[in-house]
């Protein structure tokens, strides 16, 4: 079928002729080639200018920050293990229970702790009455011990009185001779005077007899002289010139029974653990040492010293401060009983049930704290060299993606790299060795973590990005190690 506008046949076909063109129909007019250029460069221009505002802030971005994708959730966990065996009589978890620090936990059958503790308690008594009469039989020692000091003080005593006495008999045999010699004298002029008839035979006779009592008080002096002299054990006649009240000016220190009531002193002061600077001391010198046991020589203050040191005293506070530290050990033991939640976190691992025997150390649980959580970055070594710690970090994880930022800061880095801290680290001594670029744990501490509103689990991956152009802050900022520990930070 032909078309109605086509042209009759052989019309076209005449040689020479040109073909007649339909007046609606015109030949097409080209375009100007450099329109197409235009629009070609404009076009570029857009598409540069979009990719240059999405593609400069990404270039500066990686060039102010590093990241890692090998990082994870880490925190602190707590072993929940009993102080003491017994029997478990309820538990109050379960796994993935959220507690608070001071929670029950555990309970286990307090009964025989309450017995050991009234035992301890019936002994602590028993201790405190042998305080009591250690006191008591001190306090008898200690008098007996004054009684000893004091037979001492009379010896002394005694043995200056004797030498007193002798000397005072030695002064009195000058005064009975110098009357033996005036009897004498008498005696002789009545015998002259008798010859005389000047005076009477009568008066002759008296004066022997005044002459015969002289030479008799003479005799008893000497012989009291004699015996005062045996009384302190010296000679009954002293020594070639000697007179008879010569006597050692050290006699009072050294007499016989001045010695016997040192040693019962000594004795006495043993008991109450008093003992002389020296066995060589003489009593006089004992006696002044006890008194310096005092700056003021206070007696008083002195028998409270020996009273509060005697052995036997001491012996019964330590026996009763022993039995004191038991009580409180079974005291101890019992609150024991109740196991309870050391942190705040999430119970985990639970593997305890009411009945089981459990024995000291025995692992019933684990608690995973909620607020002590920090990240474990392992960034590689040719990413270490702008690191510092107080540097800023935002953090995104696979659970929560991008709708949540968490942000932290550097607080150290670990003083090994994964391969030397793995429980088979690397030997490359055969020198068959390629190297492997290495990771080093960066703990990264979170800021303003809220587990309530966004927790994060332990294990999570995390990826890190730290801010390489912000100013580094908080403690030890921008070192690459924390600085020593002060006496204080290692006492909390």
């Amino acid at each position: 079928m032909k078309n109605e506008t086509s042209p009759p046949e052989g019309e076209n076909s005449a040689p020479g002729k040109a073909a007649e063109t339909p007046p609606q129909q015109h030949a097409a007019v080209p375009k100007p080639p450099g329109r197409h250029r235009r629009l070609f460069i404009v076009g570029g221009l857009v598409v540069a200018g979009v990719a240059l505002i999405f593609l400069i802030p990404w270039i500066v971005h990686s060039m102010h920050t590093v990241s890692t994708d090998d990082a994870y959730v880490n925190s602190y966990v707590t072993f929940v293990t009993p102080r003491v065996s017994g029997q478990v009589t309820r538990v109050l978890v379960e796994d993935n229970n959220r507690v608070k620090k001071g929670d029950v936990l555990v309970q286990l059958d307090p009964e025989p702790y309450r017995v050991k503790v009234a035992v301890t308690e019936a002994a602590l008594e028993v201790a405190r009455a042998d305080l009591e009469a250690a006191r008591a039989s001190t306090l008898g020692l200690l008098a007996q011990g004054r009684g000893a000091r004091f037979k001492l003080q009379h010896a002394i005593e005694d043995v200056d009185n004797q030498v007193a006495l002798l000397r005072q008999r030695v002064a009195q045999i000058d005064e009975s001779k110098a009357t033996l010699h005036l009897a004498e004298v008498q005696a002789q002029r009545a015998e002259t005077l008798v010859k005389q008839n000047a005076v009477s035979a009568q008066e002759v006779d008296q004066r022997h007899a005044d002459l015969e009592v002289a030479k008799a008080r003479v005799k008893e002096m000497m012989e009291a002289i004699r015996q005062a002299r045996v009384a302190l054990g010296l000679p009954a006649e002293p020594a070639d010139g000697k007179k008879p009240d010569d006597v050692p000016a050290d006699l009072d220190q050294n007499f016989s029974t001045v010695r016997e009531a040192l040693a019962n002193l000594i004795h006495q002061g043993a008991q109450l653990g008093v003992r002389p600077s020296s066995l060589n001391l003489t009593p006089r010198q004992t006696l002044e040492e006890f008194y310096k046991r005092d700056p003021q020589g206070d007696i008083d203050k002195i028998y409270a010293d020996i009273m509060a040191k005697a052995p036997a005293v001491k012996q019964a506070e330590a026996r009763v401060r022993q039995e004191e530290r038991n009580v409180e050990q079974a005291r101890l033991d019992l609150s024991y009983c109740t196991i309870k939640s050391e942190i705040d976190g999430v119970v985990t691992r639970r593997n305890v049930n009411p009945g089981n025997g459990v024995q000291v150390g025995q692992s019933l649980m684990a608690v995973r704290s909620l607020t002590d959580v920090w990240i474990d970055a392992n960034f590689k070594e040719t990413q270490l060299h702008d690191l510092r710690i107080g540097q800023r970090v935002e953090m995104k994880t696979d659970m929560y993606g991008g709708r949540q930022i968490f942000k932290g800061r550097i607080s150290g880095f670990t003083m090994g790299t994964g391969s030397t801290l793995a429980l088979l680290p690397a030997q490359n001594a055969t020198g068959n060795f390629v190297k492997v670029v290495q990771r080093l744990p960066v703990r990264i501490e979170l800021v303003d973590y809220d587990p309530a509103r966004a927790p994060l689990f332990v294990g999570l991956s995390v990826e890190p990005e730290v801010d390489l152009v912000s100013a580094p802050t908080g403690p030890n900022a921008g070192q690459f190690l924390q600085a020593p520990l002060t006496s204080s930070a290692e006492g909390r």
